[in-house]
């Protein structure tokens, strides 16, 4: 009876220690115990005080609207956030942009990114808080991807204490064809992160519900411009000239040949021409034509031989027609954007993250997209994962795609982006503490 009594008081005394030891954020892994030891960031986020801070800066940043490495006023109250919130941060970074820390300062460093930057969209919504600036927009939904990482950066600030590491909060410009991302790399600002995540809102993917892949999601996307000439004259004695109109037609019917007849069906690939201009007057052929477009793939192989049979068909059928044709891929004002892959064992870690918040069967599997990203150089240099944020609401109305003027955000999205984030980025710092366990005083170099 005796060894009795204390094998019962030596099992109290270990279960009172065990308990007592649970750290605020335990392992994504013991999913039974997640939601006894994890703060519930939704929760969190959709409280007054977070959920209409965010709604104010979203509806400031969507007022004025600003291009890309034009962003100086979204930077500035950016900033005024963060030293609201008391975030220290670096900026400028890649002219406008500007990066935050939140936690030890020390190893190991995950990272956040929010693009931030608008489009040349005359906005055709009206409401209260409509752009003020003629013919700019935020049309990408890019205003509530700032408002979300601000939301993050808000209540994990409060739980600072209990990060193991540094989440590095990326206010990113020039997503929208200025590779602002890869200026980001440049600078250097990225050198020790282990991981990057980031997100997208979708316009048709109901609200609470979030979507991805691993693997290819988007495609690498690249900008070609082709001037055709020839010589102009009287279209009445077409013998007299050399037609570029007629070279660029005979251009443009070759040039769609190459996915249909080259390209295997299985790897997905798009040329599109967009843009022509040439002549101004019905009665005379010009001296030259110019077209423009897009190509896409994704694959790096896949988008390499494109361009190049690109380049390869417009100076070949110019020259059958007796034109003279030359052609850019505008690399300095329109870089290449790679193919966006996500990483696969990042794949696992947001299904489990994302569904533990939301639900399992909030978190949908995609296809790929032929829309590009520029968080693609990122998943170049470190491992990365993008997702898609729904925020449909079919009680209330459809909303328009993205890149249109009739655009809208549902801002009953803002606290979902956020609690993602703070979910995501708190969590894999403690995924990186267990598994490569930090000795105290080991680590003194910082972001």
């Amino acid at each position: 009876m005796g060894l009795f009594k204390w094998v019962n008081f030596f099992t109290i005394i270990i279960f009172i220690f065990f308990f007592s030891a649970t750290p605020v954020f335990s392992d994504f892994s013991s999913t039974s115990n997640d939601h006894l030891s994890i703060p519930n960031f939704l929760d969190l986020a959709k409280e007054p005080k977070v959920f209409d801070w965010m709604v104010s800066i979203r509806r400031k940043i969507h007022e004025n609207p600003e291009l890309s490495y034009q962003e100086f006023e979204t930077s500035k109250l950016i900033r005024t956030k963060l030293d609201e919130l008391g975030v220290q941060y670096k900026h400028p970074v890649a002219v406008t942009g500007v990066i935050g820390y939140i936690g030890t300062g020390l190893p190991p460093f995950v990272a956040l990114r929010a693009d931030m930057d608008a489009l040349l969209i005359q906005e055709m919504v009206e409401w209260e808080h409509k752009s003020k600036v003629p013919g700019k927009m935020h049309a990408c939904g890019h205003d509530a991807h700032v408002a979300m990482l601000l939301g993050a950066a808000k209540i994990l600030k409060d739980r600072e204490k209990h990060l193991h590491g540094t989440i590095v909060l990326v206010f990113q410009p020039a997503e929208e064809g200025g590779g602002g991302a890869k200026k980001i790399l440049d600078a250097g600002a990225l050198e020790k992160v282990s991981a990057i995540f980031g997100l997208h809102v979708l316009n048709n993917l109901p609200l609470g519900e979030v979507a991805s892949r691993s693997g290819p999601i988007f495609a690498g996307n690249g900008f070609f411009k082709a001037v055709i000439s020839g010589r102009g004259g009287h279209a009445a004695i077409p013998q007299h000239s050399i037609d570029p109109i007629l070279a660029t037609s005979n251009v443009i019917v070759s040039l769609q040949q190459i996915v249909s007849r080259e390209i295997d069906p299985l790897d997905s690939q798009v040329l599109t021409v967009a843009m022509i201009q040439g002549g101004g007057a019905f009665n005379v052929i010009p001296d030259s034509v110019t077209i423009g477009g897009t190509f896409r793939a994704f694959s790096n192989e896949s988008f390499t031989q494109l361009r190049h049979r690109i380049e390869q068909i417009i100076t070949g059928q110019a020259a059958v027609q007796r034109c003279h044709a030359t052609v850019s891929f505008l690399e300095e004002e329109k870089p290449f954007f790679p193919p966006t892959v996500n990483d696969g064992g990042l794949h696992d870690y947001f299904q489990s993250v994302a569904g533990s918040l939301l639900g399992a069967d909030k978190v949908k599997g995609m296809q790929p997209m032929m829309g590009s990203e520029d968080f693609a150089f990122y998943q170049e240099a470190i491992p990365g994962y993008i997702f898609l944020l729904g925020m449909e609401d079919v009680s209330v109305e459809r909303l328009p795609s993205g890149h249109s003027p009739y655009f809208k955000v549902n801002e009953d999205v803002l606290p979902y982006g956020a609690a993602l984030h703070a979910s995501l980025a708190s969590r894999y710092l403690l995924k990186l503490r267990q598994e490569v366990p930090i000795v105290e005083g080991k680590y003194h170099d910082e972001l």
